[in-house]
């Protein structure tokens, strides 16, 4: 599983600045138009999309099942288009201690290939503190949720990495595909499963369904008392939200089993709960827990919120083992290019610490070859190949070369 799971969501801050528009136009399909297909790129275990912005800026956008309202991450793109802001409000980060600025805009047009909206409610960061582009290492300037899920299907295909819309009434179901029944309970999909836990106790367990996470399963230990946080576990920085990062440990279930699919020791996060609170995608719905692209990117998913219906069909990753970050090493592409990868942070007692890698360090060449010309993903690939196999890793270091030899190794 990836380290930084996406956990972003401003919709608690919306309703508490009661600016919501009720006159929202929504996304359309044309008239003559019954479906469209639109290309994605996929970082993470997330999905990109291309987005006009009131029809002159284009810009990239996570798909979120997570969100609610429209979110842009940095306020110099509006400003370039002189959007009116609403309202300013301030958001509470990690733990409610730290305040970040936003702003809401309404009467926004978003524009995907084929499909276009009017009449959007948009919040705007001041500032870009989630740093998307840095950690999944490609330009990203937002995040789009429920104002597409709500209006059309939504057919992701992780394999042909193509997103397609289908008008509700134009839609019918392959033969291939598993029905799952959802809910949509206060904008967002939620899906009931059975976990067995490492106590080999089988429950029953709540959880909202978030594109948004790159994570397979997220299990909240205050949820109640069914979610037992194991003995073995890593501490691990999980992911980052508004104004720093998530801490949780890491661990794994028994078994995970979604309708009649089934997956044995699967990865499991329980985050800190004082660190988890900024997040924002709680909501008021009881749940236990979020299921991610970790499991949802082993299907071809079609969403429809109409119906409360989820169906699935596996794809060719449905039986690969699920593993976590073997090299204990967290990367971050920076530079004008995304093309210059800062070791933001060495988890304890990993392979990468024992071998005397260090936060700071900047990664120059991998097993002899440079990473200059390579995106963010490939080089986070080599640093999570398999278990056992040998890095050899160039690094610069406050400006001298360093050379560095370890194995990648499971911790959990």
């Amino acid at each position: 599983m990836i380290r930084r799971n996406v956990l972003l969501a401003l919709f608690l801050a919306l309703c508490s600045a009661g600016v919501y528009s009720q006159n929202t136009l929504g996304f359309k399909l044309p008239d003559n138009v019954n479906r469209v297909n639109i290309p994605f790129e996929s970082y993470n275990n997330l999905l990109v999309i291309p987005v006009i912005l009131n029809g002159v800026l284009p810009l990239k956008f996570v798909l979120d099942t997570g969100v609610r309202t429209t979110i842009l991450t940095e306020k110099a793109f509006s400003d370039i288009l002189n959007l009116n802001y609403e309202k300013h409000i301030v958001v509470s980060g990690i733990g409610g201690e730290k305040l970040v600025d936003a702003y809401i805009t309404n009467g926004v047009s978003l524009e995907l290939p084929g499909m276009k909206g009017e009449g959007h409610t948009m919040l705007v960061l001041d500032k870009d503190y989630i740093e998307l582009s840095n950690y999944l290492g490609t330009q990203v300037h937002g995040i789009l949720g429920y104002e597409i899920f709500s209006r059309v299907i939504v057919k992701i295909n992780f394999t042909k990495k193509t997103l397609s819309l289908i008008k509700p009434e134009k839609f019918k179901k392959k033969r291939k595909f598993r029905s799952v029944p959802i809910t949509i309970e206060d904008t967002k999909p939620y899906i009931n499963v059975q976990i067995t836990q490492r106590d080999g106790k089988r429950t029953p367990m709540k959880l909202m369904i978030d594109s948004g996470a790159s994570h397979g399963l997220l299990l909240e230990s205050t949820a109640d008392s069914t979610v037992v946080v194991p003995d073995n576990t890593i501490t691990s920085n999980i992911g980052r939200g508004l104004g720093g990062d998530l801490i949780g440990q890491i661990a794994r279930v028994n078994k995970l089993e979604l309708g009649e699919f089934e997956f044995n020791e699967v990865i499991a996060t329980y985050p800190d709960p004082n660190s988890y609170m900024d997040s924002l995608k709680m909501g008021s719905t009881f749940r236990h827990g979020t299921l991610g692209g970790g499991v949802l990117s082993r299907f071809t998913v079609i969403f429809d919120y109409s119906s409360e219906m989820l169906y699935l069909k596996k794809n060719a990753a449905y039986k690969k083992p699920f593993e976590y970050n073997m090299s204990g090493i967290v990367i971050k592409a920076t530079g004008k290019n995304l093309r210059r990868f800062k070791i933001e942070e060495v988890r304890e007692g990993s392979s990468a610490m024992k071998a005397g890698i260090q936060a700071g360090d900047f990664i120059l060449s991998v097993n002899h070859n440079s990473v200059d010309r390579l995106p963010l993903q490939q080089v986070i690939g080599m640093f999570n190949a398999r278990a056992n196999k040998t890095l050899r890793v160039e690094l610069e270091r406050e400006g001298k070369l360093v050379f560095k030899k370890f194995k990648l190794e499971r911790q959990i």
